[in-house]
């Protein structure tokens, strides 16, 4: 008897934190959701533009694809979504089978129980039972047989009422989650709509493009030439970066290497070996391209992977992505990106993706760019109208390192070019950033 009231009691926890666990899945899907959705609606002003000029207009563009590439991106989520709750409800099905098995064991039960007291219901019947025993012994347990069997039928029918309570519980939760499911399905045909609308409007901005073939290639040409020259200094300043950072760490070794000689030197002295055989030549130096203070700070860096700020303040849209594509629908049109184009709001800030310090400033064609040195990686943030931070600075995380550019002659138009690096190495920003 015992042993079924703690079932029971174990039962009612299991079911009570499976049903939080269904509220706190929906909650959490909301949430998330909750954030592309605002990330979305906050971009939607980043599309206005009132020049029909082609550098304009390929602006636009570029921003209207990154407005579609998130639009994507939120359909999956919702994708996702609806699969993670259709798996929910399989779940909430596979509970209230059970739960109704179970209520009809215990009724079965219940109702045997009661014919067999209905049988044998008078209480002489109960005391001929009792005092029918051969021994005392016997007659002890025998009564408390008949005590425990009356508990045993009053915990059934409490058990079946509760049972009861838990069917319509679990009907009730299953309710909300297919509610929201089918909130879900209406909020994705909705989005797909706005997809449609946006990739129509590219559609009509492309074939508008078509039409000024020149013009076009010549603005391709000069931000193509804008970029090399940029890249370039860019590389020259990594490459005296990489440089200081040899020659840290050759220095740290030499040191090392001349704190261990002279730690063996006077430990030999102390023990009055200094007419004992000369010892074989030292080890020849370890070989390190960064002190170990950059190498621990690589590490950090690379742990946290995925999981990086973005370098930009406020709602933003990635306009431009790392590597060499073609862009749809124009012919000839091919970019070569080595970072990442970020659009966001007039007024917003670059800030560091990580703990670091400030390798170079410098200034090309009126802009600032700033490389923030992380160990063996190295972020570079263009396109600054301002610098608030100089050479040889530390920096934290998320810590503003100037104003980017706002183009007034294009509607304002803010955009963050971001490269990040490891030493040499060219990589894309996106899978180390938290988008």
């Amino acid at each position: 008897m015992r042993r079924l009231v703690v079932v029971w009691i174990v039962l009612c926890v299991v079911l009570g934190s499976l049903s939080a666990q269904s509220n706190k899945l929906i909650k959490e899907l909301e949430s998330r959701r909750g954030d592309l959705q605002k990330q979305i609606a906050e971009t939607e002003s980043l599309l206005s533009t009132t020049r029909k000029d082609v550098g304009s207009q390929l602006n636009s563009l570029a921003a209207l694809t990154g407005r579609i590439e998130e639009r994507k991106r939120y359909i999956l989520t919702i994708n996702n979504d609806i699969e993670s709750i259709g798996r929910e409800m399989s779940s909430l099905n596979r509970q209230l089978d059970r739960l109704r098995r179970d209520l009809k064991d215990k009724k079965q039960k219940y109702a045997a129980s009661v014919q067999y007291l209905y049988k044998n219901r008078s209480v002489e019947e109960k005391l001929l039972f009792i005092f029918s025993a051969k021994s005392l012994a016997q007659t002890y347990r025998r009564l408390r047989y008949v005590r425990e069997y009356a508990t045993y039928q009053r915990l059934q029918g409490e058990e079946i009422l509760k049972k009861q309570k838990q069917i319509n519980e679990k009907r009730a939760e299953l309710a909300q989650v297919r509610q929201a499911k089918e909130s879900l399905l209406k909020e994705r045909e909705d989005e797909k709509q706005k997809l449609e609308d946006e990739e129509k409007e590219k559609r009509a901005l492309v074939t508008s493009l078509q039409k000024k073939q020149r013009g076009l290639q010549n603005e391709i040409a000069r931000k193509r030439k804008e970029a090399n020259q940029l890249n370039a200094r860019i590389d020259r300043l990594i490459a005296e970066e990489i440089e200081k950072a040899r020659k840290r760490a050759e220095e740290e070794a030499r040191r090392e290497a001349a704190a261990r000689k002279k730690a063996q030197e006077e430990a030999a002295a102390a023990a009055g070996k200094e007419n004992t055989p000369a010892r074989p030549a030292a080890a020849p130096l370890e070989e390190y391209t960064l002190s170990k203070a950059d190498r621990t700070l690589s590490g950090n860096f690379a742990a946290n992977r995925g999981r990086l700020p973005m370098p930009i303040s406020g709602p933003y849209i990635i306009t431009s992505r790392y590597g060499q594509y073609a862009v749809e629908g124009l012919r000839g049109v091919k970019l070569d990106n080595k970072g990442i184009d970020i659009q966001g709001k007039p007024g917003a800030q670059a800030r560091a993706i990580f703990d670091g310090k400030v390798a170079a400033v410098f200034k090309l064609n009126g802009l600032f760019n700033i490389l923030v040195r992380h160990g063996a990686y190295i972020s570079v943030y263009c396109n600054l109208s301002s610098a608030s931070v100089k050479t040889g600075d530390e920096v934290k995380t998320r810590q503003s390192l100037g104003e980017v550019f706002s183009d007034a002659s294009d509607n304002g138009r803010t955009v963050l070019h971001f490269q990040l690096r490891k030493e040499k190495e060219k990589l894309n920003p996106e899978p180390w950033l938290n988008r």
